[in-house]
């Protein structure tokens, strides 16, 4: 078993090196390539100045380049820190600050936000590897190396300093304080779901396997290193196709992908759309997904259309890495009303449900979710106390993490997801912390207060983010403009979609606002009265 996650590069392109690994429109990279160019990247930043454990961010688009620098940074024994390219640039320098690091890898249209990111006042200047054309690239940037720097690297992989425990990147979720989360992953946690799951799902270098989730989205990271670890191709599908049902229909069955990886709405979205025909995609043999409940009746368009192909539902916080519990629908259900569980603890994970005083529940009751073993993160990057908070261990001092889900159990010891005991939501397979869009709308000009709730949906439709708001006595600020506003701080995934505008926030008799209250204004009010 590799202990590191870039061993598994290795080994395929010694193997096969001409089979393609990546797959991007019309590019095509061999394991041969990949290799060589992670190996170059991993060499140019050792020689300018990067050590062992240093914070590398990512700024670029999805591709087979940014895939490369993933690598190369784990080759540098270095911790890659990928990042939303649409994120606005004020949530970047936080991330930036956060991470403490000097080092800036971009590529892409990111020119923007690059200019803000530059001039911003961080805990180091930033030192920027230039991985685009020298037409893009502005002279007063300070760069470090650029993309032709490479050509005279060796290719050859150096020797690694790294070993199983230590940090390969670090994800950012969204933070109840108005400030994101930096959740550490280890090189052991992810070695240890890929193992397990290529095993499971019995995935080898004959399989197409989907490229779904952008590098920032904790799903990529087996979609990444899913494939490398089989030898297989990775097929990457551009974002655009997440607006086109026919458009990503049209993907899956040209290039005749084996494994579709991807949060519910994906799948509800082409089921509502009805992309998918009888019998479609013969080559496709599984399709997982991961990070929300995929409602009943989405399930069941899909599994009455494609018989042949195996479903599986996984479930696992970013902090659990990639996935934590499984389950593999044995039959099409027949009632859309019934419950998809999420099924068993992976191989070398727990899934414990307990109650306030930690301890385990009676199957059938209601408790808290907890999760244990191999795959826990190491937590929360230099934040010991939301670490503690996360991070607890039960009375036979067994390192667990809260999830904050309600969960139960039936009697067949299989475990079913309830919803949120808190204010986290997840929307789109991002997990969302309400009280962060709170805490960016109270810092916007007009707005006296405002509240943000999750609003479930039926049928093929997912969490909508419902926002009221009270303007201030001397401004009036309508919900279009207040959106526009809100956009320039959090990116689009965390931006409300309904929207009310109240004289005064419901309040319960203890003074706080009463949300359950606001969940039922927004179902009474008319559908579309209130959009922005």
């Amino acid at each position: 078993m590799p202990q590191l996650l870039q061993h598994w590069l290795t080994q395929a392109a010694e193997r096969r090196p001409d089979a393609v690994a990546i797959v991007h429109g019309a590019e095509r990279v061999t394991y041969a390539e990949l290799e060589e160019t992670s190996n170059r990247l991993a060499s140019v930043l050792v020689k300018r100045g990067c050590r062992r454990h240093d914070r590398v961010a990512l700024l670029m688009p999805k591709s087979p380049l940014a895939i490369a620098a993933m690598l190369g940074v784990l080759k540098a024994d270095a911790i890659y820190v990928p990042l939303d390219t649409a994120n606005p640039p004020a949530r970047l320098q936080s991330m930036l600050a956060a991470c403490d690091t000097p080092w800036l890898l971009a590529a892409g249209p990111v020119a923007g936000a690059l200019r803000r990111l530059v001039a911003a006042d961080l805990p180091h200047p930033l030192s920027l590897g230039w991985l685009d054309t020298p037409s893009r690239l502005d002279p007063d940037w300070p760069t470090a190396f650029t993309l032709s720097d490479l050509d005279d690297q060796p290719g050859a992989p150096r020797d690694y300093e790294n070993h199983g425990d230590d940090a390969a990147h670090i994800l950012f979720t969204s933070g109840s304080a108005g400030v994101p989360k930096g959740v550490v992953i280890r090189h052991a946690g992810v070695v240890r779901f890929v193992e397990w799951a290529v095993r499971y799902f019995g995935l080898t270098a004959d399989d197409r396997t989907s490229g779904h989730a952008p590098l920032h989205f904790d799903l990529s990271t087996f979609d990444v290193y899913g494939t490398l670890a089989a030898g297989a191709g990775l097929h990457l599908v551009p974002p655009e196709l997440n607006v086109m049902p026919a458009g990503l229909a049209a993907f899956i069955r040209d290039a005749a992908l084996t494994q579709w990886f991807s949060v519910p709405a994906v799948l509800g979205y082409l089921a509502r759309f009805d992309a998918v025909a009888a019998g479609d995609f013969p080559a496709l043999r599984r399709v997982l997904w991961c990070g929300e409940v995929l409602p009943t009746p989405a399930l069941m368009y899909w599994m009455r259309r494609l018989p042949h192909v195996q479903f599986t539902n996984l479930y696992g916080p970013t902090e659990a890495t990639i996935a934590s519990a499984y389950y593999t629908v044995p039959r099409c259900p027949d009632d859309p009303a019934a419950a998809i569980p999420i099924g068993r603890a992976c191989e070398g994970e727990t899934l414990r449900v307990l109650d306030a005083r930690r301890q385990t529940v009676a199957p059938g009751e209601t408790g808290e979710l907890y999760i244990g073993g191999a795959g826990l993160s190491a937590g929360y990057w230099r934040d010991p106390e939301r670490t503690a908070e996360a991070f607890v261990a039960d009375a036979d001092g067994e390192r667990l993490y809260k999830t904050g889900d309600l969960a139960q159990v039936d009697g067949d010891g299989l475990v079913y997801f309830l919803g949120r005991a808190d204010s986290q939501v997840k929307s789109r397979g991002y997990r969302i912390e309400l009280g962060e869009i709170e805490a960016a709308l109270h810092t916007l000009e007009g707005v006296h207060e405002a509240a943000v709730v999750a609003l479930p949906t039926t049928g093929f439709e997912g969490t909508q983010l419902g926002c009221a708001y009270v303007p201030r006595a001397d401004r009036e600020i309508v919900p279009s403009a207040l959106r526009s506003a809100l956009a320039t701080r959090l990116p689009a995934y965390m931006l409300p979609t309904r929207w009310l505008v109240l004289a005064a926030l419901p309040r319960t008799a203890n003074g706080k606002i009463d949300r359950r209250h606001l969940c039922d204004r927004f179902h009474a009010d008319a559908p579309g009265s209130d959009r922005a």
